[in-house]
């Protein structure tokens, strides 16, 4: 048995029946216990976005700033690629279950995200630090568990994600006559390890200003672009749903190979894509300056809306709708190409290829700059010595050209496995403290009754407030 074989069948078993029953199980019961808070204060998560810090300190990070960050981390190349690989791989009624997954992670997402600002720690300038690592040890007093989650976390976005998002950006020159299947795909990881590690090593801050610029406006352009393309096709809508739910609801088909089907396929791709329960966003939600844990919960849920809801979504009926073929073989940027290029003609493919190439460059950099925090922890808490830093830069350099020339099973399998590891040490963490995030959301709900603007206070849930760094009276 190959390596490739091995690791898909690794990712095979990891995610049927392990990581399906954890997703599925902590997604129900934290939307019963919270009383689905991801639908029923959605118009409350909304008005928080624009909240300024307390007390009016412009250097501090705000809701949106945080929100921000944890959006860019989630959108990137999966919100094309992934989307079209779970249809093409998995058939139709992967969308459905993407959506289910997605408002099933909307709870998640909060619990993990309120808990990261219940534990959050300090630092010495008056900001704010924190995530999975410091709940975990703080709370559970698991410190194991802690630096097991953070080396999965590093593995996750400075390896698996790094891999896969190289991978998927050459695939999109497979849409033109200059691709070579053994030069293009080297020459493509060259130059985006070369631009990666160039900004990794203090230059291309112009670059990456650039892109922060960029990225939003082409992400607003991809779902105007996607919204012409429905309504160009939108006598294909009705039949569109049909074999989305269709396919969504064939158990007898899914039942006969649960790996390979749409359920899984729309799990996988859609836990990629918005990494709700997973770990990450939390090391984000740490930092924002909120006068309640509550409001940073209710803001990361949003951002698993607008990754799956909207930009996933997307992509899946801008495909579906025109009616161009799927199968394994376009599977990825292709399928995309191919759907767009039916409205936009040759012009489709060529803006896929560029909201790839700027998608892929800020989500190798967000992912890389988000294990630093990982990399602290693991490093007794303070920051790794410059000549560290400079060696695990190359390495994660040489890891970005190397995805590139890789086998698609193996650098999914590979990111899949990574980012199943991360939230099988997260979500029973979550669980296990959702408590804590319970009675957080209960002291939020009173005072916004009684006409407060909601400031917490650990004590007043029955926490001592000693052990925390911050929320004292």
């Amino acid at each position: 048995m190959s390596i490739v074989e091995i690791l898909d069948k690794i990712d095979g078993i990891l995610y049927y029946p392990i990581l399906i029953v954890i997703l599925s199980a902590a997604g129900i019961y934290f939307t019963l216990r919270t009383r689905a808070v991801q639908l029923r204060m959605f118009p409350e998560a909304c008005k928080q976005i624009l909240e300024p810090p307390p007390g009016g300190d412009k250097e501090a990070v705000s809701s949106f700033q945080a929100l921000m960050v944890s959006t860019a981390s989630r959108v990137g190349t999966g919100n094309i690629v992934g989307v079209s690989t779970a249809i093409c791989l998995g058939g139709p009624g992967a969308v459905f279950w993407m959506w289910v997954l997605a408002i099933l992670g909307g709870a998640s997402a909060f619990v993990e995200s309120t808990l990261a600002q219940v534990y959050k720690r300090r630092d010495e300038e008056g900001g704010y630090y924190g995530g999975p690592a410091y709940y975990i040890e703080q709370a559970l007093h698991a410190p194991l568990i802690s630096k097991l989650f953070c080396i999965f976390l590093i593995l996750t976005y400075a390896f698996g994600f790094n891999l896969l998002c190289s991978y998927n950006l050459q695939t999109t020159f497979q849409a033109y006559s200059f691709y070579n299947p053994q030069l293009t795909p080297v020459l493509i990881g060259a130059v985006l390890a070369i631009l990666v590690g160039y900004c990794l090593f203090g230059g291309g801050k112009r670059i990456v200003d650039i892109t922060s610029v960029i990225v939003p406006f082409m992400g607003v352009s991809y779902v105007i672009i996607a919204l012409i393309v429905l309504v160009v096709n939108a006598k294909n809508l009705p039949a569109m749903f049909g074999m989305i739910f269709a396919d969504a609801f064939d158990f007898k088909s899914i039942l006969g190979g649960i790996s390979g089907s749409c359920m899984i396929y729309g799990i996988k791709r859609g836990l990629y894509s918005n990494e709700a329960g997973v770990g990450s966003a939390p090391n984000a939600a740490a930092a924002a300056d909120v006068s309640h844990p509550v409001k940073q919960g209710l803001v990361q849920a949003l951002s698993v809306y607008i990754d799956t809801i909207l930009l996933c979504t997307a992509t899946a009926l801008m495909c579906l709708s025109t009616g161009v073929p799927f199968n394994e073989e376009v599977s990825g940027a292709p399928y995309v190409q191919n759907a767009i290029s039916s409205v936009f003609g040759p012009i489709g493919p060529l803006f896929i290829t560029c909201a790839m190439i700027l998608f892929a460059f800020t989500t190798l950099l967000g992912n890389l700059f988000y294990t630093v925090n990982a990399l602290n922890y693991l490093n007794n808490k303070q920051e790794p010595s410059e000549p560290f830093m400079r060696i695990y830069y190359v390495i994660c350099a040489i890891i970005i050209f190397v995805g590139a020339i890789l086998p698609a099973t193996a650098v999914w399998a590979l990111a899949d496995i990574t980012m199943g590891g991360m939230a099988f040490f997260n979500l029973p963490s979550c669980i296990a403290l959702s408590g804590v995030a319970i009675a957080a959301l209960k002291d939020y709900e009173k005072q916004k009754a009684a006409g407060k603007n909601p400031v917490f206070k650990a004590r007043d849930i029955g926490m001592d407030d000693s052990e925390l760094d911050c929320w004292a009276d």
